[in-house]
């Protein structure tokens, strides 16, 4: 697992070449509420969270970008150790979060 910033991020979205999930691992109602807009919602409390990120991804070898709300919230490490563990190859953690992304994208 790689911890990343929002200037990554940004690059990633920006380099079409890039080839990546963006996920956001919070409860469906916090995402409904408020997440980066290519973002898709995959709750990493799921009991099929594995099984669900592998199938968007279309397999272990794509990266995948987790994220939650802002740097103070664990659920996006703690997604991001589980794909690790499951053999997921390139899992990246956007830290920063819903938060950090809103403050500079009105």
């Amino acid at each position: 697992m790689k911890a990343i910033t929002r200037e990554d991020l940004e690059r990633m979205n920006e380099t079409q070449k890039e080839d990546f999930v963006l996920i956001n691992v919070l409860p469906r109602e916090d995402f409904k509420k408020e997440h980066i807009r290519t973002s898709i919602n995959i709750p990493q409390d799921s009991e099929d969270f594995i099984e669900t990120v592998e199938k968007v991804a279309g397999g272990k070898d794509r990266e995948v970008v987790v994220y939650c709300a802002n740097f103070d919230c664990p659920a996006s490490p703690e997604a991001a150790k589980k794909l690790d563990k499951a053999g997921f190859r390139h899992v990246l953690d956007y830290e920063g979060g819903t938060e950090d992304w809103m403050e500079h994208h009105h």
